[in-house]
């Protein structure tokens, strides 16, 4: 018997869904309990394994104070897609960047900045540090984190 995969929509939907409730430091538990079903249910949906009804996502868009076009967008001005994003091969990867630790610690520490030449000065800065890492890596950790420290002063 073969496993059936998740839709990669219904994942990215899913990882939607664990990006806003872990962004208001909400527990699988309250948001189950809020939508009316288990945290295990909450689980499949989270992970794409169920595909979430319209009715269940407006209820949950409703209980994580969204619209339901959140689910399927990245911003307001693009469809679902990772072209031109470098690093990642999929919907799949960038779902698991954005629920990581580290992805919703710098997605929420960017959303707090509100000048747009900021955030285009950080982007160019993470973007820069990314070239560096890679171009890099052959040089020991505290080579590179030398050499970073002496671009950062300047």
């Amino acid at each position: 018997m073969s496993v059936k995969l998740p839709n990669p929509i219904d994942a990215y939907v899913g990882s939607r869904v664990r990006m806003r409730r872990l962004m208001l430091g909400m527990s699988q538990e309250r948001l189950a309990d809020r939508i009316g079903v288990t945290f295990q249910q909450v689980q499949k949906y989270e992970k794409g394994t169920n595909r979430i009804g319209a009715s269940r996502l407006q209820t949950i868009a409703a209980v994580l104070a969204i619209p339901v076009s959140f689910f399927f967008q990245q911003d307001n001005s693009q469809a679902l897609t990772t072209d031109g994003i470098g690093g990642f091969d999929g919907l799949e990867d960038l779902s698991e960047f954005l629920t990581s630790k580290e992805g919703l610690g710098l997605n929420k520490a960017f959303m707090k900045i509100t000048d747009p030449s900021v955030r285009q000065s950080v982007l160019m800065l993470v973007q820069s540090l990314a070239n560096a890492s890679s171009a890099e890596s052959a040089l020991p950790h505290s080579q590179l984190s030398a050499d970073l420290s002496v671009g950062l002063r300047n």
